[in-house]
């Protein structure tokens, strides 16, 4: 975690990671969603808006968490009546997931206070919009597409 008195670049993105999903937990709260719930409706959300109903398997890729975990955090927010499940006609072992209107409504909202957030914690770096901003994210894109195994050394 820490070599030579600094600390490692992991533990550095690690420890932003917490600080941002404890400040998302924060925001979210009064719309009785936390960071996970926010994740799996912000994400729904984008993928409806481009015309796709995804399975709960696809909407666990698109948003990096763990089928077993969407699944659990779907069947809350299908009782909390913000998503339908509904079998999928190409797959009946396959669920299909969609926002139901309260729950756009409700992601929406969300989505204007988790901006307003990032932009906040952004600012150091000149916000949402701002030029190091963009490239701070050019970074992060760059170390997400690394592979998850490291290659074998000979």
């Amino acid at each position: 975690m820490v070599e030579s008195g600094q600390p490692t670049p992991g533990f550095l993105v690690w420890l932003l990671s917490m600080k941002w999903r404890a400040a998302v937990d924060r925001a979210t709260a009064p719309l009785g969603l936390s960071h996970a719930h926010y994740a799996l409706l912000g994400s729904l959300l984008s993928m409806q808006s481009s015309g796709r109903m995804p399975s709960q398997r696809e909407l666990a890729d698109y948003c990096g968490l763990q089928p077993l975990y969407v699944s659990k955090l779907a069947r809350a927010l299908d009782q909390a009546g913000l998503i339908s499940r509904v079998p999928s006609p190409a797959d009946t072992r396959a669920v299909q997931l969609s926002l139901t209107d309260r729950g756009k409504e409700v992601a929406g909202r969300a989505s204007t206070i988790v901006r307003q957030l990032m932009d906040h914690l952004l600012e150091p770096l000149g916000g949402l919009n701002g030029r190091q901003t963009a490239e701070f994210s050019r970074e992060l894109a760059v170390l997400l597409d690394v592979p998850h195994c490291a290659p074998a050394k000979e």
